[in-house]
């Protein structure tokens, strides 16, 4: 029968497109965890948009993970809840992923603006707290950057004034920092080099949240089908 025949290879490329959800669910989850441990360590945490994005898609990956074994019981067992269940719920996860991507893409300056706020803040204590040296340090030197906005910042916070920490030096040595040559430093600033590397960090999740949807709709086609099929009692396998 030409319609079983259409409905095995329908039910064939379902398994495929769960498989590839797991793979999304597992990337989803690995992203979201990375950006968190990104965020943690250049922004303070609290709710506020950029914050919360991290933890949006870490959820959207565990839901989305759960959903491909629902619809995986739901293509085996060919049971027609199941795979009504599996059908919405990825829409209601592909919806929430494009408003993901829409909110990243529309908050991408306010991280930036965040990051700033805290950068010069976290500068304040650099002197006095060995935690948040470390950080800004290691920020310094991974971005060659020096201060917020440039090396100036440093001229009020550190004694003497024409010092800035060691990290800022090109070729970092212990008090390369003390009366140093502006030759012999990073110049620009860390909002500049990191608020650019964070905005396309998030313009690729958010192109990467939009990829994801568009193979999940595929999932949803193909799972209407099957559900169709079961509804009028084709036997698939």
């Amino acid at each position: 029968m030409a319609v079983e025949g259409g409905m095995k290879c329908v039910k064939f490329l379902l398994y495929v497109f769960l498989l590839a959800f797991c793979a999304c669910a597992v990337g989803l989850i690995a992203v979201g965890v990375g950006a968190q441990l990104v965020l943690s360590q250049t922004v303070n945490q609290g709710a506020t948009p950029g914050a919360l994005l991290p933890v949006v898609i870490i959820a959207v990956g565990a839901f989305l993970f759960l959903v491909a074994l629902v619809g995986c019981c739901g293509a085996c067992k060919e049971n027609y809840c199941l795979m009504i269940t599996f059908a919405v719920f990825l829409s209601l996860i592909m919806l929430v992923e494009v408003a993901t991507a829409i909110a990243g893409y529309v908050f991408r300056d306010k991280v930036i603006s965040e990051f700033k706020k805290d950068f010069q803040k976290q500068m304040q204590t650099y002197p006095k707290d060995n935690q948040t040296a470390l950080l800004l340090d290691g920020m310094q030197r991974d971005f060659k950057c020096c201060g917020a906005d440039n090396y100036t910042d440093w001229e009020n916070i550190l004694v003497p004034k024409d010092r800035v920490p060691d990290s800022c030096c090109i070729n970092v040595t212990q008090s390369c920092g003390l009366h140093f040559n502006v030759t012999n430093i990073n110049t620009k600033g860390c909002v500049e080099k990191i608020g650019g590397w964070l905005r396309s960090s998030v313009l690729v999740v958010a192109a990467a949240a939009l990829g994801i949807a568009f193979v999940e709709v595929l999932g949803i086609i193909f799972a209407c089908c099957l559900v169709k099929s079961i509804r009028s009692g084709y036997e698939v396998m």
